[in-house]
């Protein structure tokens, strides 16, 4: 289970990447049923990425995949090619999504949007790593 302040700290550990690497971000928390727990848009992140870290944690719960992972694999000829499609347009296949793991199971995701696919990765899981 992700409870709030498990939400709040992993929150603040990918804030603190984000500021270091000097990209405001919007950093979304979901829990095991992909339900919002936390979210912050942070100083001077973009408006449209609000949705895309909230659908980032979701599609990481839902398919319990990193969406940088799923992503490799939802090109053209690939095994999950218009997967982006499904969920009522809610999956998002490009990185800086990662389900959040507690002895082994997949209790909640964090998906992280505002910067280039690397920086969103690098503060998802600096994010992850708070867990």
């Amino acid at each position: 289970m992700v409870r709030l302040e498990d939400a709040r700290r992993i929150i603040a550990a990918a804030e603190k990447k984000a500021q270091a690497i000097g990209q405001p971000m919007n950093i979304a928390v979901v829990d095991e049923g992909g339900n919002l727990v936390a979210h912050v848009r942070m100083d001077g992140a973009w408006l449209g990425s609000i949705d895309i870290s909230i659908k980032k944690a979701y599609t990481a719960r839902a398919f319990d995949i990193s969406t940088r992972d799923l992503g490799a694999h939802a090109g053209p000829g690939g095994q999950f090619f218009g997967i982006h499609a499904s969920n009522d347009g809610k999956i998002m296949i490009f990185a800086g999504g990662i389900p959040l793991k507690r002895d082994g199971k997949v209790v909640g995701a964090i998906g992280v949007s505002g910067g280039t696919g690397e920086q969103d990765q690098a503060v998802a899981e600096a994010g992850a790593a708070a867990f």
